[in-house]
């Protein structure tokens, strides 16, 4: 039993750590009374020196690094790696040096991406308990342990089970697509389609229009094993047979976090199972502990039917960002901001009007409902509706001159001596549209923003290598492959600030311009 549950602790911080790339090595020794620091790097890959203390760098090293510096001038270094396919995210090295002759280092980067992931898929486990596939399970897990008695072990075992498969699943996701072709997941036009059109089918089933299932005999065959078979082979069958019938709902919601994941870093996806299986294993692994309790638990009925009707509502708006995606990323322009908020409209006043009449939580839900129903319509003639800025189609912002092209711009710039911001920016990008409702829409900003050229650049613009070519500006020159990302520039393209990521502050935003 130890053994085990060792085996599969062991497991997960392996899944975490499998997906992480780390082209460069540092290491550095202490020489009299200077050290001497080296960056030993990979074939293949070359490292970008973003920032070496105060001073700024531009330099490409293929093999390594070296320098040398007196014990007083260790200071943090800034840089990144890229091969022929991708770059890694920006990190920070810190060096200290105690007495000249204890040479420690640290590394530190941005993992609130990451664990925002996790926090989604916290959430997305969630939802997926009371989704109409999982519900069902519940006493199908409670007769099974109440035939073996329960008991903590087993209940461990089980929880532990559930997510090493879900993350397995998630790691297996990211190997197979690899890192590179994980980057263009959010906007690849026929995986965004292929999860609009998956949307749509549930929403259509919760409608009752058909229902959905997996075929009886591989549940019906999985559950007779688990239950014929015993030890710990029967507690993993029996997650298995979880994962596999849950999936027909769990699907969409699974898909959503990996596309939202994909792009952020090499560990997102894998982040965002775990927290997607950790919150959907933890009641599974009460009622395994506890089978008992399953006798005070609420039976499908109307409520079940309710909570269908409104998750296919909800399906169906959340349909539309993949479709806007594809959309934007293509150039096909059939889906305009407009039309996407009326359909949004359509969805929530749709939940009002079939909860008004339900009990009092669905009264009250279905209050909320057109509240934020009524709150949208102003978007239809180009209000923010800042509540679904990560959504929704960008809006167009005026008082700014904006390029979609970096040469065209700079050369603007020099003509008319105006300085310039650069806006790495996404189609698929949920913090740029935030970014932009909350703060280049925010009036103080804008009146700033008239005083310079932007130049607006989507990593993932699919239209004769639109996307590909900015991307590879934002990596070799400004060494970042993460967006938004915003570059500060003179009227003769001199990086005239430290770069800046994503904030909803407009007034950090506004203390960072120059001019």
């Amino acid at each position: 039993m130890k053994r085990i549950l060792t085996i599969l602790v062991a497991l997960i911080p392996l899944f975490a750590a499998a997906e992480l790339v780390q082209p460069v090595t540092w290491s550095g020794e202490a020489v009299g009374d200077s050290v001497r620091i080296k960056a030993a790097i990979e074939p293949g890959w070359h490292m970008n020196i973003i920032e070496f203390g105060e001073r700024e760098y531009d330099e490409e090293f293929a093999d390594s690094f070296v320098i040398t510096l007196a014990a007083n001038e260790l200071t943090p270094i800034r840089f990144n790696a890229c091969d022929d396919k991708m770059c890694t995210a920006p990190e920070v090295w810190e060096y200290t040096a105690e007495g000249v002759k204890e040479l420690t280092n640290e590394r530190v980067s941005d993992t609130r991406s990451v664990w925002l992931i996790f926090l989604l898929g916290l959430l997305g486990g969630l939802l997926a308990i009371f989704t109409p596939c999982v519900w069902p399970i519940i006493p199908m897990t409670v007769s099974f342990f109440l035939k073996k008695g329960g008991g903590l072990k087993d209940a461990i075992l089980y929880g532990l089970s559930i997510i090493v498969l879900y993350v397995g699943l998630g790691l297996l996701v990211t190997l197979l697509f690899g890192a590179s072709a994980l980057n263009d997941l959010s906007t690849n036009a026929i995986v965004n389609i292929f999860f609009f059109l998956l949307l749509v089918i549930f929403a259509l089933s919760f409608f009752g229009l058909f229902e959905i299932t997996l075929p009886d005999s591989w549940s019906t065959a999985l559950d007779n094993k688990a239950r014929s078979t015993g030890g710990f082979l029967s507690i993993l069958l029996m997650a298995f047979t979880l994962v596999i019938v849950s999936f027909s709902c769990t699907g969409p919601i699974i898909g959503t976090l990996l596309v939202e994941a994909a792009g952020k870093s090499l560990l997102a996806p894998t982040m965002g199972m775990l927290g997607f299986a950790i919150a959907l294993a933890l009641p599974f692994s009460l009622f395994a502990m506890f089978p008992e309790w399953m006798k005070s638990a609420p039976k499908s009925g109307d409520w079940m039917t309710s909570f269908k009707v409104t998750l296919a509502f909800l399906e169906l708006a959340l349909s539309l960002k993949f479709l806007s995606v594809a959309d934007m990323a293509y150039g096909w322009g059939i889906l305009p901001r407009w039309l996407f908020i009326a359909i949004w409209i359509a969805c929530f006043a749709g939940i009002g009007i079939y909860l008004i009449r339900k009990s009092w939580v669905g009264k009250t839900i279905a209050v909320a409902s057109f509240a934020f129903a009524i709150y949208l319509v102003p978007g239809l003639w180009g209000a923010p509706v800042k509540a679904i800025a990560a959504f929704a189609p960008p809006m167009e912002i005026e008082g700014r001159e904006v390029f979609n092209d970096y040469d065209e711009g700079l050369a603007y710039a020099r003509q008319t001596g105006k300085p310039v911001i650069i806006d790495f920016t996404g189609y698929g990008c949920v913090n740029c549209r935030k970014m932009e409702a909350y703060v280049l829409d925010d009036d103080s900003v804008k009146t700033r923003l008239q005083n310079y050229v932007f130049i607006e650049l989507f990593v993932d613009d699919k239209r004769d290598g639109i996307g590909d070519k900015n991307s590879k500006i934002q990596r070799e020159l400004y060494g970042a492959n993460a967006q938004p990302f915003y570059v500060q520039l003179d009227a003769y393209g001199h990086q005239v600030a430290e770069p800046i990521a994503f904030t909803t502050d407009p007034l950090e935003f506004i203390n960072w311009l120059k001019y």
